[in-house]
């Protein structure tokens, strides 16, 4: 019982820790904080995965499977806000003839 007490005081320290960082950041730095943070949550999903295909028992099959598919989704989230942000920052130069123009307001 005692490892899962020292597992859940990590956990809650974790999360709060990680909670104040990010809180802390400032907007300018969230694009390349988020394409570290992409590249972070490749590398613990493949983990995952090999966690995930080693499972014994439904319970750790179950729980591997949905933190890889949650992992998953953090990854194409993280990469398709990522994007979303670099594209407000290539202005109307790349933009093709006819197309709306950026006006900020969007």
């Amino acid at each position: 019982m005692t490892s899962l007490v020292f597992d859940a005081y990590i956990f809650v320290l974790a999360a709060f820790i990680g909670f104040v960082l990010i809180s802390k950041v400032p907007s300018i730095l969230h694009t390349p904080l988020m394409s570290g943070t992409n590249a972070i949550h490749g590398i613990i999903l493949i983990g995952g995965i090999d966690i995930a295909t080693t499972a014994h028992g439904w319970i750790s099959v179950t729980i591997g499977t949905v933190a890889v598919a949650l992992g998953a989704i953090n990854v194409v989230g993280g990469f398709v806000v990522t994007d979303r942000i670099l594209e407000m920052f290539r202005g109307s130069v790349n933009r093709k003839p006819g197309s709306k123009k950026a006006t900020g307001n969007e």
